[in-house]
């Protein structure tokens, strides 16, 4: 799989600052039966989606009796990112606050100013740039500043997003090498032959989303910087797995999963399951599937993947093996460590593709929401707290960039 090489552009870091508080925000998810239906009113907050719509999408999670995996993970997360930077002696608290479920971001905040803490950094669990991933995080920032009248008396700046850090990476090229080698275990146990097909796999989201990806001063692969991000990262991860940009009886490929939203909007494609299905005339015989756009195994990683994806595997003969997300493990650990130090003392920015290292402060119209203004923190346009105190002017929605019909946009995690 060959593409034309892109445009080098390292983007400009901010110098460091004196925090006085990290948080960890992520999406949340149910604990429990009775959570399900208010956590989907939360997702779904603002779209009238009636509750009997709602119950019969939350199939997912009354199978795992209404417990989503990702608060557990980020608890862990949690634990094993407090003890890296205690272990590097940054006593910097680490808080923990969610979009859409207990402890929320508005909470945490407010709870952090009674504290006394008045500039925090912030990083998510969201690792690739989309409206989704990284600038609905933004808004859901400011609107808590806003909303709870925090606005120029708690400061909020973000992490750059790392989805080329190497401590990001690592995990991926180990869980792809290791991998292979159970593919084919299985293969020679069954005593069968055919190529190999490794699946990287991340969530789709809408086509006018992936195109208002990234700022709007450069120019992508395939013209967004989220489908851009991916297929770097995999270019790298099979490079250092394999020796090669897949070759000898390996092939790889870029797919989708856990769309929502109306048939008649298109989402990026193809269809984990879709992709799936021509393998076998193609010769492969084993499949890695790499989910490689997510941090933990939440719901879309243990649903759509290890529920729905290996079953169509079983169904069509093929041997497949889900490779780990980075989760907890101790080069990731120690990236998210690295890029809080990045902010807090300065120093190396380190990146595995030629896409990054990506913006400490997002540019102007930056993965832009399609619908309307809403306030961000950690940007540069209009609609950012700190260009407009009191929230964007009603003529301030950011470009979507030419080309680009407004849609709406999903929540994702």
């Amino acid at each position: 799989m060959t593409t034309p090489a892109l445009e080098t552009e390292h983007a400009p870091e901010q110098p460091p600052a004196a925090y006085d508080a990290v948080v960890l925000a992520s999406f949340g998810g149910p604990e429990g039966q009775d959570d399900v239906i208010p956590f989907l009113r939360n997702v779904t907050r603002g779209r009238g989606i009636p509750d009997e719509r709602l119950e019969e999408v939350s199939h997912h999670y009354r199978h795992f009796g209404g417990v989503s995996p990702i608060n557990a993970l980020n608890r862990d997360l949690h634990a094993a990112l407090s003890a890296e930077l205690t272990a590097r002696g940054i006593e910097t608290p680490l808080l923990w606050g969610n979009r859409n479920w207990a402890p929320y971001i508005g909470d945490v905040l407010e709870q952090a100013h009674a504290d006394g803490h008045r500039r925090v950094l912030a990083i998510t669990t969201s690792a690739y740039s989309s409206y989704s991933s990284c600038r609905q995080y933004r808004e859901d920032f400011g609107k808590a500043l806003l909303e709870r009248d925090l606005v120029g008396k708690l400061r909020i700046d973000k992490v750059r997003q790392y989805f080329d850090h190497p401590g990001f990476l690592a995990p991926f090229v180990e869980g792809v090498a290791v991998g292979l080698g159970q593919v084919r275990a299985k293969l020679a146990e069954a005593g069968r032959e055919g190529r190999i097909h490794v699946l990287f796999c991340t969530h789709s989201i809408p086509d006018t989303d992936a195109a208002a990806s990234g700022p709007r001063d450069r120019e992508f692969e395939q013209g967004s910087a989220y489908v851009a991000q991916h297929l770097a990262n995999a270019r790298v991860i099979m490079e250092r797995a394999t020796g090669s940009d897949g070759g000898g009886d390996i092939d790889w490929s870029l797919v989708y999963q856990s769309r929502s939203g109306p048939p008649q909007v298109p989402w990026l494609a193809p269809d984990v399951n879709d992709a799936l299905a021509e393998l076998p005339g193609r010769g492969v015989a084993g499949v890695l599937l790499v989910p490689l756009g997510f941090v933990s195994d939440h719901m879309e990683v243990v649903w759509d993947l290890d529920t729905e994806a290996l079953q169509t595997c079983a169904d069509l003969g093929l041997a497949a093996v889900r490779t780990p997300t980075p989760g907890t493990h101790a080069a990731f650990i120690t990236g998210l460590a690295d890029l809080i130090a990045e902010r807090v003392e300065g120093g190396p920015r380190p990146a595995e593709t030629a896409l990054g290292p990506w913006y400490d402060v997002c540019r102007p119209g930056c993965c832009a929401n399609q619908r309307r203004a809403v306030p961000t923190v950690a940007g540069s346009d209009a609609c950012d707290l700190s260009v407009n105190p009191a929230g964007p002017p009603a003529d301030a929605a950011p470009s979507p960039g030419p080309g680009v019909p407004p849609a709406g946009a999903p929540d994702r995690g």
